[in-house]
């Protein structure tokens, strides 16, 4: 059984910033962790906008606190982020993720799972890495 909790996480290896601070990702179970799946929790920071294209990996996301926008792209078509409201990269889809207000908390998983090395390329994809 693996039982963590979000504390013991911070400032630790599994506490992943965006280079220029958008976002905070912490990273609840890893690749080696062998569940199939990764799970984190991240803060998008109010007002900011992150250019996200994961072409290796599907992503499921789900908002418990704050607010925030999905921009589709190419068409710009915009959804809404609040509270209990979910949303799924199921076609590896490009987009923008905008901060609103107030910080967003996200809970998400991500398929194939995160080693923690990833980082966000030139073109907003995370690299399939194989090696733990």
């Amino acid at each position: 059984m693996i039982v963590r909790n979000i504390d013991d996480i911070r400032e630790t290896d599994r506490e992943v910033h965006a280079p220029g601070e958008q976002w905070i990702s912490r990273r609840m179970l890893l690749k080696n962790d062998g569940m199939g799946f990764s799970f984190h929790e991240t803060i998008i920071k109010a007002g900011t906008k992150t250019h996200i294209h994961y072409q290796n990996h599907f992503e499921a996301v789900y908002c418990v606190a704050g607010n925030g926008r999905i921009e589709e792209l190419p068409n710009g078509k915009v959804h809404e982020i609040s509270d209990g409201m979910m949303y799924a990269l199921n076609q590896h889809d490009e987009h923008f993720l905008h901060g609103g207000s107030e910080d967003m908390r996200l809970i998400c998983v991500f398929n194939p799972p995160l080693t923690g090395k990833e980082v966000h390329d030139e073109n907003g994809v995370y690299p399939l890495v194989t090696e733990d």
